[in-house]
């Protein structure tokens, strides 16, 4: 369910959780219970710069303190590869 923001003209600014069908019906201030209208806010959204940076920027790096280990895996080279270590 969305965050939507509210207003009441008497307490301010309040922000409910409620469904898409809900969204454009009146909320009720959680303070003083008057009914509340929806206010518009821009979606949050990244810039084209802001998407270059967080693109263009170097990894971290990883330093592995001890070797990986061996794998387990059994291989088959009879007729029934789904019989792996029956």
């Amino acid at each position: 369910m969305p965050l939507y923001e509210f207003r009441c003209e008497e307490c301010g600014v309040f922000d409910v959780w409620r469904s898409m069908a809900e969204s454009s019906s009146p909320a009720h201030c959680p303070e003083c219970n008057e009914q509340g209208r929806r206010v518009f806010s821009p979606p949050m959204t990244l810039s084209r710069s802001q998407v270059a940076k967080a693109v263009s920027s170097e990894p971290k790096m990883v330093k592995v303190d001890r070797e990986p280990k061996t794998s387990n895996v059994q291989y088959h080279s009879g007729s029934r590869p789904w019989m792996v270590g029956h």
